[in-house]
């Protein structure tokens, strides 16, 4: 190829570029200073054009070393400007002018491009958009997406899939002018590519636009949408943009509301038809002065301004007007927008719909009917939670599947997006307050519908509801824990999860009752010893299931892991007690546990057969002995903790029998704790297919026994 085809070449490549013709040369200054700085791409561009020797290129970056006037160096780099070819003025003209200098390189091309977009006929049509659905809406999906480490969605990330839902409705504005052979043609463009604008920082501290597209997004869905956006975006800071990230672009979106700006006209560049700009979110300017609690009972909600600025040789007023007009009844909410939104990021909320604040709240202080009405559906979306919070609660570390109830919708109790801001009655330790009708629902929400599902309100004692909503909702569900909790928590991990693994790489094909998947068990059993412990309780008899049992013997009671190995290899101690001759996930032991504080608590685990649950009775009676022996009238120097597979404590009617006994006088031992590791498969059988009940633990409700329902992750 000659030099002028490879300058031409370039030249063609800058056009291409429009706005973005700054970005080329950066990467061609990375490219002079270090050519394995850029990606093939651009190494394969670039090598044609240095070759060529037709375009002055910018000099590699010079580095010079000058000294502080406190000793100290510093370091400067300096580089020739990225110039093309200019012409400078006459010598009298700039020594006159001295304050003058010569716009050249990446400005000089900004320079080109702003004249060219004055050649096109524009015009500007803007509207005013209520964003509050938006708000409310954005809010549901960041509190769910964050409680799965799923990222955050963006007001821009809304907005551009809004434009793009509504180019399909209307896709003349997706098209653009051309000119060929002297004749006028509308481009009508089969794809959106719509370019995202993004303000990046250059090496020298100043600061550069670019606009990469997202290419087909008529073909994506929003969760392929925020992908190809997130990933568009990653690659814009990390400066990994190659020349295929900005050809082709039909419309871009402009968002220069993220600096203040209310609205803006951007300028249209040839090639594209049209350009949205979206201003600040916030109070216009009538309502900045007024108190949050008024402009709630007022019913007052942020705005945007959205300008789309077009070109009218090919787009008519009406038709822009319309676009806008459709853009703001999706960002309202019509047509399943943000239902469709929510389907598509699997989260199992009800959006917030849009509606007219009917309710008249007055401003005097005065309480009237209404305000007592809203009171009472405040209170029974309270109860709701509190009772069916569990039903949407992330339990199942294996599927994590969107799930909804529409009594925990706040619009089943006729409460609206209007009320969120204003203040309700809400039951705390003291009593009651008032808080916002949306920081209700987040306590509510991270307390029951997290990765903890409680289910409690059967329980016919109001005080012992009482004390666990005091201590579940102040803290959400998650408790702080003191640094030397956390250690010691990890520690009980790691040995437990290193046990597992030893014994599945030492004794491959032994049947060993793995506990893996499951090792959060050994945490909470380390925590309720210690706090067993640490509220005067001086022995705990554990009826172990199989699964686990070698895990608990080695890492709890402290059982020999020479003895646990050896019988592996088939060698019993003929001398022991307690499950002589019994295969090794039978035996029972017996040890000390010491906590933090430094206490100690025996602990017993009771040997077991195989029929599993036949050890619950056996257990409960080992401790009605122990107490009885100690005259323990409180019942709380030996407790028993049982230990059940889900199918074992659904399928087998031990189970039922003991429960029914426990509240007797002649066999109430004071409490149990039970812990059910879930593996979803009994033996055989799934879960569908192993009960009638939604959960294993149903059966326990015949005790009104509180039951948390708590994910293994």
């Amino acid at each position: 190829m000659s030099a002028n085809a490879i300058s031409q070449k370039f030249e063609e490549v800058l056009e291409s570029f429009g706005p973005n013709t700054s970005y080329v040369w950066d990467v061609l200054q990375q490219y002079i200073d270090d050519p394995n700085s850029v990606n093939e791409t651009w190494q394969q561009l670039f090598a044609e054009v240095v070759a060529s020797g037709s375009v002055d290129l910018p000099k590699k970056s010079v580095v010079k070393k000058t000294s502080s006037p406190n000793g100290e160096h510093e370091v400067k780099v300096e580089s020739a400007p990225k110039t093309a070819p200019v012409t400078h003025m006459q010598p009298s003209l700039a020594a006159v002018h001295k304050q003058l200098s010569a716009i050249s390189g990446v400005a000089g091309k900004i320079v080109d491009n702003m004249e060219a977009s004055l050649a096109l006929p524009t015009a500007t049509s803007l509207r005013i958009i209520p964003v509050r659905v938006l708000d409310e809406n954005r809010s549901l999906l960041n509190k769910y997406l964050g409680s799965r480490s799923r990222g955050k969605v963006s007001y821009t990330h809304i907005i551009a899939w809004a434009v793009v839902k509504a180019l399909k409705k209307y896709p003349n504005i997706n098209a653009s002018f051309a000119r060929v052979e002297g004749l006028a043609y509308r481009d009508e463009k089969s794809q959106i590519n719509i370019g995202i604008a993004v303000d990046t920082a250059r090496k020298d501290g100043s600061r550069s636009l670019l606009v990469p597209n997202i290419k087909n997004a008529e073909q994506m869905n929003f969760a392929d949408f925020v992908a190809a956006y997130d990933s568009i975006i990653e690659k814009a800071r990390k400066s990994a943009l190659d020349p295929s990230d900005f050809q082709s672009t039909s419309i871009t979106l402009t968002n220069p509301g993220t600096v203040g700006t209310v609205s803006s006209t951007p300028r249209l560049m040839p090639g594209q038809g049209s350009i949205i700009a979206t201003g600040a979110i916030g109070y216009d300017a009538a309502h900045q002065g007024m108190s949050p609690q008024t402009l709630s009972a007022l019913g007052v909600s942020k705005v945007m301004n959205i300008t789309c600025t077009y070109d009218h040789r090919v787009i008519q007023g009406a038709e822009s007007g319309q676009f806008l007009k459709y853009i703001h009844s999706l960002l309202n909410g019509e047509e399943k927008f943000y239902d469709d939104l929510f389907s598509d990021l699997r989260i199992p909320f009800t959006s917030v719909k849009w509606s007219s604040d009917v309710t008249s709240i007055g401003l005097g202080g005065g309480v009237d009917q209404e305000i007592t009405e809203k009171q009472v559906r405040v209170q029974q979306l309270v109860n709701a939670y509190r009772v069916r919070g569990h039903l949407i609660a992330h339990l199942d570390p294996l599927v994590d599947e969107p799930k909804n109830h529409p009594e925990l919708d706040p619009n089943y109790y006729g409460l609206t997006v209007w009320d969120l801001d204003r203040e309700f009655l809400f039951s705390n330790k003291e009593g009651y307050s008032k808080l916002p009708l949306r920081d209700i629902l987040d306590i509510l929400y991270a307390t029951y519908c997290g990765s903890i599902g409680v289910e409690f309100m059967n329980i016919q004692d109001p005080e012992q509801k009482k004390w666990l909503i005091q201590k579940m909702e102040p803290s959400r569900n998650r408790p702080p824990l003191p640094r030397e909790r956390k250690m010691q928590l990890l520690k009980v991990l790691i040995h437990a999860e290193g046990f597992e693994r030893y014994l599945h790489t030492k004794f491959v094909g032994h049947k060993r009752f793995s506990l893996e998947g499951a090792e959060s068990f050994m945490a909470i059993l380390d925590v309720v010893l210690d706090e067993l412990a640490d509220n005067g309780s001086d022995r705990a008899v554990i009826g172990m299931a199989h699964r686990g049992r070698l895990n608990v013997l080695a890492n709890t009671i402290g059982k020999s892991l020479a003895r646990i190995f050896s019988e592996f290899e088939g060698s019993v101690d003929p001398k022991s007690i307690q499950g002589s001759g019994d295969v090794k996930y039978h035996l029972g032991a017996h040890g000390i546990h010491r906590t933090l504080n430094g206490k100690e608590i025996t602990v017993e685990v009771a040997p077991n057969p195989s029929h599993l649950e036949a050890i619950n009775p056996v257990v409960e009676g080992m401790v009605r002995a122990m107490q009885d022996r100690v005259v323990d009238s409180e019942r709380k120097k030996a407790i028993p903790i049982l230990v059940h597979g889900d199918a074992a404590f659904a399928g087998q009617g031990i189970i039922a029998e003991t429960l029914n006994l426990s509240q007797l006088k002649g066999y109430r031992i004071g409490g149990t704790i039970h812990v059910i590791i879930n593996n979803q498969i009994g033996f055989t059988t799934s879960p569908d297919d192993a009960r009638s009940t939604p959960y294993c633990t149903d059966v326990a409700k015949m005790v009104q026994a509180p039951i948390f329902h708590v994910n293994g992750d």
